[in-house]
């Protein structure tokens, strides 16, 4: 060759290789790229930090929209109840308003007012409780009183004296009872 180098026959001239760094080491990596050294540690605890913040702010988020939720779903069920004792509201202004009519035609609105409301309370799950010849169950009943019947069995529900609404797992209120004596 007229400069003098050897080259063989396949071979490209080869540009001078940069000193080896060993890539595992986080200090030199650090150094090769012109950074100041981190330690891997503190970048860990940075990060768990900041993913530790958004998961608190994300459980505040969280909390923040179930309230608004639940207080929301609480208003439409609250208007919902409401809108299904209009009718009712609406008929005893109908029944004031013919109150100078005849007492039997008043007597007859008033009970079927009564009967709406029941039928609103049982749509609503509610439904009226006025046994009376059944076993005592104190989770159903009220004892208001105990009489001597001699035809009624001892501990069975004589008479009702107000009327219980729901089941015994879901009631408004028990029924209010009297209850024969026990012997």
């Amino acid at each position: 060759m007229p400069d003098g180098t050897a080259s063989s026959p396949g071979r490209t001239p080869s540009t001078p290789a940069s000193p080896a760094v060993d890539s595992s080491d986080p200090a030199s990596a650090a150094e090769e790229q012109g950074k100041a050294p981190v330690a891997s540690d503190e970048l860990t605890v940075e990060q768990l930090e900041d993913r530790w913040r958004r998961a608190v702010a994300d459980l505040d988020n969280v909390r923040k929209r179930s309230a608004r939720e639940l207080g929301a779903a609480r208003a439409n069920e609250r208007a919902a109840v409401a809108a299904q004792f209009l009718p009712v509201l609406d008929n005893l202004e109908l029944a004031l308003a013919h109150a100078d009519a005849d007492p039997a035609t008043i007597l007859e609105g008033l009970r079927a007012v009564r009967d709406q409301a029941i039928a609103v309370l049982d749509r609503l799950g509610y439904g009226r409780r006025e046994q009376a010849g059944v076993p005592f169950n104190p989770a159903a009943h009220e004892v208001v009183t105990v009489v001597d019947d001699p035809d009624a069995a001892p501990g069975t529900v004589v008479r009702v004296l107000r009327p219980g609404y729901g089941d015994t797992d879901n009631q408004l209120r028990p029924a209010a009872v009297a209850v024969a004596r026990r012997e």
